[in-house]
């Protein structure tokens, strides 16, 4: 090819400008050039070739015997270069050019027929970038015209029979209309009987007739045309043997249809024969072929399509091989290197959504940003590739919510819009992605300016999208999204009539089948609902309901989004039963609602919030399926969790699960008498982060640290989890069959791993005789506030529960806490002093409403002997409130102190986990104290020395001991000591956060210690620590259930045993306690029993009782065993 360019160059040197035939040399080496550039790609080529032409026409006025070909020639390059930089003006040149080629070619002439065809070409291009439609038809028209220039023995009758057949092809997929597929496969019918075999383009014939039959097939589900077209491209591929330059081509094609048969019909082996035909394309070229490349590529693609209907990760990984084997091909220079990089960079996200491996999402950025790299300032694909990698940017963000990859991603979206004229056929998908990233801010930082930006973004897109257009959708879909999303925030009703204008318009252009569809029948409809609401317009929500039916109507059992169709169903099926008052509604309802209790797969968020829309509304209407809701809501919030990993990034998630369910449910148990059912699912439904946590540490790093086949069971069983969580939490579009398959997977990997010792009930949530368990050295008192009603159930090793109904509502157990802790807000330092006779009347009122009639019932049912331990475990705001300090105080009266030791505990099976651990020998067990009382940024306290002195004086004695303060109670120094001692005394600022409560610390020398660090220590055996530190058991604000806090670290984290704090401890007065408590602790045989630490701390603070301020008595609570 070189070669002849130069011969060409040369040539036409020896005719310079003048010479007679400059203008036809000037046209040889514009046609090698053109010849060049479809082989190498490079388009400095195309443009000297048609810099070229243009010198040529210049020389051929209207008039020379030889300006048709030059029109034709430079017409045909412009379109060329349209097809690589997709400005529209020079394919509107080209057409032009045609148009004028044509005009010289008249009726009766002999190239009208070719003129024909190359304008009817070019308007057929501009249909396919722009979506206009009277340029289909005019180049069908036009096509017949060459059709009928060309009878039965004209040698190009075959070109004009296939082109039209194309075009008419084309008209179909856009207004499927059945006529025009079936005249286009009668065409390349007779298009093949006059190429019959031995013809040179039998081969082109029998492809583009199994094309059209395929489908014909995909269009009326008619299997004998797919199967017909799988036979042609078999008969194709016998025409292409091994060796031959479009095997490949053919073999593809065939693979397609079979592909396409699977899909249809489910066979497996067609599958399997399409990626084998793939392979067999590749094994036809050998080392070093050109074409290898493509190969690896198509392979690559076809093991995605796989992975994506199976879900077997080897078939993505070796989609992942092949795109890097194409890639190595592909060196740098290649013209399709950033081809490459993009599919690359594709499979590798897929499998980053699979694995959670944050590599891949990395190295799927880098090869974006490698292929954006091979695209200079001007390039015609760089505008493209910025598109792409801020795409991948906006996944990041999503996946880890780095502010820094959106607002990039937001820059990138910006710069390519820059790069798109006008008139680009990508320009509306640019726009429409910058909007969607703009909304995506909007909606995490919510400032509105983005979301008006993003309105006018989708309207411009719109605009550029004529009927027909690819995108124009999307750019109807964004634009009805974001404003209804504006209507939300400001009230503007014309923006919610425009957001239902633009529903039904984009509704119109998904038909039956289409796979959005179902989602946007559920946005016009929601839109119509807030219209209900605004206008009171009952068509509107009649509408709304019929939409929302068809919607749910649509989406298959397992499809991980059908819940919020149902959901939505069910709201607006409930306003109107508000407003009409129907019994059909209602009795619809909770039809509707029964569909969740059949779920199979693990639930997803979705699920779990219609389950909990479910038992409310049952709840509102005194339903019989209220029990059935609360256990399906439990069951889909158990395995919603499971599927988490234990990290502190999913509290958020969990946080957002959880409200108030547990404790309605335990509600509803008690009203209806099952009691102890009502513990099974208030247990099920509180402390689930800490759960999640000791499921994965104890016993799941049991088994990943024994090795062999457990180990693997134990990994098989986190990646599974992540792979569920991305699928289920995916894209609107349809995931059931990889849903199934992950399913599947799941569950055959927990039934095996509930076949190894002591995983019998693994995730399973545990039943009452195993709860019973923790009330073994003593009763356990639930304590439950709910807004359904208040109540107390005795745990007893040997018994049913016992209920205690509790004259409170929630709003007044809510009222005490929100008083108490105001009250308690101010303590910690001897120049500031509590209303104490403030605090004892919210003392009082606990013990009326609450505690005093327990008691009554502990002692009429001579449960425990007065003096013995009980263990509280109270739920919602019942956990803010001292209830071991409840009391009458009047004379000759008794708090509940005079008559129990208290304990506390998140949930019971805390304490049977606490009471499992098996201590070590006390010749092996290390004490350490740790004191900073001069942290960074923090205030000093005077007494942390004189407190480690103390607890070192009575330790020292009988356990081996050590003191880390000051300079070396540093974050590292504190982490080691937690990891190498068995007993722990903490004396230091405790810091408190309750809106993100896994950044609550210890103040250290050099910073904090938080939360999310002490829950990754691995602690040897830890035995008890006593937290001498402020506000150690205060946790989130807005969930106390989930109970993160300083205290439940350390239990959680393996201290059996745990003194915390529940508000600020005054420095002054700590060390008495402490010195009280030792002294206690230590008992007669000289030893430390864990166990004999709530009844050191009673002792301690009976002994103090006259000597130190009120609030400081009632501080420290008991945690554990």
């Amino acid at each position: 090819m070189a070669d002849s360019v130069e011969q060409s160059r040369a040539a036409l040197q020896q005719r310079p400008p003048g010479h007679p035939d400059h203008s036809g040399f000037l046209d040889n080496l514009a046609s090698c050039l053109q010849d060049r550039f479809k082989q190498q790609g490079d388009l400095s080529d195309l443009d000297e070739a048609i810099q070229l032409h243009r010198t040529a026409l210049e020389l051929r006025p209207p008039g020379h015997i030889d300006r048709f070909v030059s029109l034709n020639n430079l017409a045909i390059s412009l379109r060329d270069r349209f097809l690589q930089q997709g400005v529209l003006s020079e394919l509107d040149e080209a057409i032009g050019l045609n148009r004028a080629a044509l005009a010289l070619r008249p009726p009766n002439h002999p190239d009208r027929s070719l003129s024909l065809n190359n304008l009817a070409i070019s308007l057929q291009t501009r249909f396919q970038r722009q979506g206009i439609l009277s340029s289909l038809d005019e180049a069908i028209e036009l096509h017949r015209d060459a059709l009928a220039l060309r009878p039965l023995d004209h040698p190009d009758r075959f070109f004009s029979l296939n082109n039209l057949a194309i075009s008419l092809q084309d008209r179909f997929k856009q207004q499927g209309v059945l006529s025009d597929l079936s005249e286009a496969i009668g065409l390349h019918r007779v298009a093949l009987t006059l190429c019959p075999p031995g013809h040179v383009h039998r081969f082109i014939t029998l492809n583009n007739l199994a094309i059209t039959l395929r489908d014909r097939s995909q269009q009326q589900g008619v299997v004998s045309d797919l199967d017909e077209a799988i036979e042609l491209h078999r008969a194709a591929v016998v025409l292409r043997p091994s060796g031959h330059s479009d095997r490949c081509m053919s073999l593809n094609n065939l693979a397609i249809s079979l592909q396409d048969r699977f899909q249809r019909q489910g066979n497996l082996s067609d599958l399997g024969e399409a990626i084998e035909f793939h392979r067999a394309a590749l094994a036809d070229f050998p080392l070093g072929h050109a074409h290898r490349s493509s190969s690896h590529n198509n392979l690559g693609f076809s093991l995605q399509v796989r992975f994506q209907q199976q879900g077997n990760l080897s078939d993505l990984d070796e989609a992942i091989e092949n795109h890097e084997a194409a890639l190595v091909l592909r060196p740098p220079g290649h013209p399709h290197r950033s081809s490459s990089l993009h599919n690359l960079s594709i499979c590798l996200r897929v499998r980053f959504h699979q694995r959670g491996i944050l590599s891949d999402l990395d190295k799927a950025i880098e090869s974006h940003r490698a292929a954006l790299a091979l695209f200079p300032p001007g390039h015609s694909n760089r505008p493209l590739s910025i598109q792409n990698l801020a795409s991948s940017l906006r996944i990041r963000f999503e996946q880890q919510g780095i502010q820094s990859d959106l607002d990039e991603a937001i820059e990138l979206h910006r710069v390519a819009v820059t790069l798109f004229p006008p008139d680009h056929f990508h320009r509306p998908s640019c726009l429409n992605g910058l909007a969607r990233s703009l909304r995506d801010r909007f909606q995490q930082l919510g400032v509105l300016p983005d979301l008006d930006e993003a309105i006018e973004l989708h309207r411009a897109a719109l605009a550029l999208c004529t009927l027909g257009h690819c995108d124009r959708y999307s750019s109807l879909s964004g634009l009805a999204v974001s404003l209804r999303n504006r209507f939300e925030q400001r009230g503007i009703q014309s923006d919610l009539d425009e957001a239902i204008e633009f529903h039904r318009a984009a509704l119109e252009l998904c038909p039956s089948g289409h796979s959005d569809r179902p989602s946007c029948l559920n946005n016009l409809a929601m839109s119509l609902r807030d219209r209900f609401k605004q206008r009171s317009v009952l068509s509107d929500l009649n509408e709304a309901i019929e939409l929302h039916r068809a919607s749910l109507e649509l989406y298959p059992p397992d499809h991980s989004h059908r819940s919020l169709s149902l959901d939505n169903l069910v709201i607006s099926l409930q306003i109107r039963f508000q407003q009409q008052g129907l019994s059909s509604d209602s009795d619809e309802i909770f039809e509707v609602y029964l569909h969740l209790s059949r779920i199979s797969h693990p639930a997803s968020r979705g699920d779990l919030r219609a389950a909990k829309s479910w038992a409310a509304y049952a709840e509102e209407l005194k339903h019989d399926s209220v029990m059935i809701a609360y256990q399906t809501a439990l069951k889909f919030l158990d395995q919603h969790v499971a599927i988490l990993s234990s990290s502190s990034r999913h509290f958020d998630a969990v946080r957002g699960a959880t409200s108030s369910l547990a404790m309605d449910a335990f509600s509803c148990s008690v009203r209806r008498g099952a009691l102890k059912t009502a513990v099974e699912l208030v247990e099920q439904g509180r402390a689930v982060f800490w759960t999640q946590l000791a499921r994965f540490r104890t016993p799941l790093d049991d088994l990943m640290a024994s090795g062999g086949t457990e180990k693997a069971l134990a990994e098989e069983f986190k990646q599974l989890s992540f792979r569920l969580r991305n699928t289920l939490d995916a894209s609107p579009e349809d995931q059931s069959p990889q849903i199934r398959q992950l399913t599947l997977q799941w569950d055959d990997v927990i039934s095996r791993l509930r076949e190894l010792p002591d995983f019998s009930r693994f995730l399973l949530p545990p039943l009452f005789p195993d709860l019973q368990k923790a009330a073994e050295d003593g009763p356990v008192i639930i304590v439950n506030a709910s807004r359904y009603s208040c109540d107390a159930l005795i745990i007893l090793s040997n018994q049913d529960p016992v209920h205690i109904p509790l004259d409170i509502a929630r709003a007044e157990v809510s009222e005490l806490a929100s008083e108490f802790q105001s009250l308690t807000a101010p303590v910690g330092s001897s120049d500031q002093q509590v209303e104490s006779n403030k605090m004892v009347g919210v003392l009082r009122k606990l013990w009326d409403g609450v505690v005093g009639p327990i008691v009554q019932a502990l002692r009429v049912g001579k449960f425990t002997p007065r003096g013995s331990r009980i263990w509280w475990c109270p739920t919602a705001e019942f956990t803010l409130l001292p209830l071991h300090a409840a009391g009458p105080y009047t004379p000759n009266s008794h708090s509940f102190s005079h008559f129990y030791i208290s304990s506390y505990t998140p949930t019971l099976a805390a304490l049977i986990r606490a009471r499992r651990q098996v201590p070590r020998d006390a010749s092996d067990e290390h004490f350490v104290a740790i004191g900073q009382g001069n942290p960074q940024g923090g205030s000093a306290l005077r007494s942390v020395a004189a407190e480690l002195a103390a607890v070192a004086q009575r330790v020292t004695p009988v356990l081996s001991f050590a003191s880390l303060a000051d300079i070396d109670a540093t974050i590292q120094g504190a982490s080691d000591a937690l990891s190498q001692n068995q007993w722990l005394h903490l004396a230091c600022h405790g810091m408190p956060n309750r809106k993100q409560p896994f950044e609550s610390s210890f103040a250290m020398r050099d910073g904090p210690l938080k939360i999310r660090e002490i829950i990754r220590s691995h602690l040897q055996s830890p035995e008890f620590a006593f937290l001498s530190a402020c506000h150690t058991t205060v946790g989130d604000e807005s969930s106390p259930d989930e109970a993160i806090h300083l205290a439940a670290a350390m239990q959680f984290s393996g201290f059996r045993s745990v003194i915390g704090s529940m508000w600020s401890v005054d420095d002054s007065v700590a060390g008495q306690v402490v010195s009280a408590f030792y002294d206690n602790f230590v008992d007669d045989s000289g030893g430390l029993d864990c166990k004999h630490a709530a009844g050191a701390l009673h002792k301690a603070v009976k002994k103090l009782r006259k000597k130190i301020p009120f609030e400081q008595q009632i501080v420290f609570v008991h945690i554990g065993v």
